[in-house]
C-alpha cells in the first residue's frame, strides 16, 4: 500500500512537492522539490521515511529549486526524463538517473510508472500508478501547462494529453504541479483547454 502527502511551496508560483511512499517498507520518493527543502526534510523525518528518489516532472526552476539540498540531506538518486534540458546551477543532473517513457520506478512494494507528456517542455513526464497520477506542469485543474517556454509545443501537449492520460481511468486522481487536485473525468469533460 502506498502513501502521499504534499508541501506547497513559498513562492508565488505555488508549487506543489509531493512525498510517495511505501506504507510497508516507509521508502520514499519525492516529487518535485521546489523549494523550502527544510520543510520537505522536517516532514520526512516525521513520517520517518528513507528517501530513495527525488523524481522530477521537468526541470523547471519552480520544480527543482530544493533538490540539491533534498539530495545532500537523504543521499537520494535524482531521476529526470532523458529529453529534459540540463538545468543552469543544477550539479546533480550529470549524475541523475536518465528515465524513458513507461520505465517503471520502485519505491518499496510500490511502483509509479512514467509517462512522457512532452508539451511544455521536451521531457515533461506524469508520474501513475493504482488510481492517481502526478501531473507536474502537463494538465491542471479546468487548464493545462503553458507551451510557450522554450522547447514547448501545443500540439505536442495535447497529444499527451489525450493519448497519456485522457486514456487513464476515469476515477484516477490528478495531482498536479500547482493548484488543487482534479480527476480525469472531470478534466475530460470540463478542462478549458482540452477535453475528450
Amino acid at each position: 500500500m502506498f502513501k502521499f502527502d504534499s508541501i506547497e511551496s513559498q513562492g508565488e508560483l505555488k508549487e506543489n512537492c509531493y512525498l510517495f511512499w511505501c506504507a510497508e517498507s516507509l521508502e520514499a520518493a519525492v516529487i518535485d522539490p521546489g523549494d523550502r527543502a527544510e520543510r520537505i526534510l522536517s516532514r520526512l523525518r516525521e513520517l520517518g521515511l528513507k528517501v530513495r528518489y527525488i523524481l522530477l516532472t521537468h526541470g523547471h526552476h519552480d520544480h527543482i529549486g530544493a533538490v540539491a539540498a533534498v539530495q545532500a540531506a537523504t543521499g537520494a538518486v535524482v531521476a529526470i526524463h532523458r529529453l529534459e534540458a540540463r538545468p543552469k546551477h543544477a550539479d546533480w543532473y550529470d549524475g541523475a538517473i536518465k528515465f524513458e517513457d513507461g520505465q517503471e520506478i520502485r519505491v518499496g512494494q510500490e511502483k509509479l510508472k512514467v509517462l512522457h507528456t512532452p508539451g511544455h517542455t521536451p521531457g515533461g513526464v506524469c508520474f501513475w500508478t493504482k488510481g492517481i497520477v502526478f501531473s507536474g506542469d502537463t494538465l491542471f485543474h479546468t487548464d493545462v501547462g503553458y507551451s510557450n517556454f522554450p522547447g514547448g509545443n501545443f500540439a505536442d501537449l495535447e497529444r499527451s494529453i489525450r493519448e497519456k492520460l485522457y486514456v487513464l481511468d476515469e476515477s484516477t486522481e490528478v495531482y498536479p504541479g500547482h493548484e488543487e487536485s482534479t480527476t480525469i473525468g472531470e478534466e475530460k469533460w470540463h478542462n478549458t483547454v482540452v477535453r475528450a
